[in-house]
């Protein structure tokens, strides 16, 4: 059995647009064991005006899931982080160690506005960079810069973040355009790790489809590294510039 590590994803319930209550929550981490996934890690949204979610907000829904959770085996190991939207408010709190970075506190998932980059993003990578945390780019598939023009995406990834495939997005989540642009940044290079970004229950048969899809087109060796070792080098602050 593969041992994959899920950077991604929104089991924690009645906290974003994720799972809408503790069953379905559960049903999603016994889903992706099925799959092959032996950790995954809640990242519920944290983002103004939307998801307006604090730490200590994030920490208590956390909390509220484990007695769910118990001493089960048929569920992979969990773990709490956040996906960061990176606006002038998150940032904010990252900056003052209000955010959830990764646990071992090396890397950090953030998510752009999908239309626009905002301004100074480079800089603000440099300062994350500064507090010794790992930007890990949320889906990049799905920014409109990118779908014109990957090498745009070059700046960040010299600036030392990594990038991270939503593996459905290879069988046609979030529509063609998304598809196309995950198969040209997967061919060209450009991803450190996939993930599932699951929501619901309901997503696993793409989740599925998704990691045949990868296997399909970038090999096993490949996708073991997706999967497996690049997501625990995230975890454990062991990725190389």
């Amino acid at each position: 059995m593969p041992a994959y590590v899920d950077l991604h994803c929104h089991w924690v319930a009645d906290i974003d647009d994720g799972a809408p209550e503790i069953s379905e929550g559960i049903g999603l981490l016994r889903g992706l064991a099925e799959l092959g996934f032996a950790t995954v890690l809640a990242t519920p949204h944290m983002r103004a005006g939307l998801f307006d979610n604090s730490r200590a907000d994030l920490e208590r829904a956390y909390a509220r899931m484990q007695p769910a959770i118990g001493a089960r085996t048929d569920l992979p190991e969990v773990g709490l982080s956040c996906e960061h939207h990176l606006d002038d408010t998150v940032f904010a709190r990252l900056l003052a160690d209000q955010g959830l970075p990764y646990p071992g506190g090396h890397g950090v998932l953030i998510e752009l506005p999908t239309d626009r980059f905002p301004l100074r993003l480079r800089d603000r990578l440099f300062e994350l960079r500064c507090k010794r945390l790992r930007p890990v780019l949320a889906h990049p598939e799905r920014y409109r810069p990118v779908w014109k023009d990957i090498d745009v995406l070059d700046p960040l990834v010299d600036g030392g973040a990594v990038l991270l495939l939503d593996v459905g997005a290879l069988v046609g989540h979030n529509g063609r355009s998304v598809r196309r642009t995950a198969e040209e940044l997967l061919e060209a290079g450009y991803y450190y790790a996939a993930c599932s970004d699951a929501h619901r229950v309901a997503d696993l048969d793409e989740v599925g489809r998704g990691i045949d899809r990868l296997t399909e087109l970038a090999g096993k060796d490949e996708t073991a590294f997706m999967l497996e070792q690049g997501p625990r080098s995230i975890l454990d602050g062991t990725v190389e510039d």
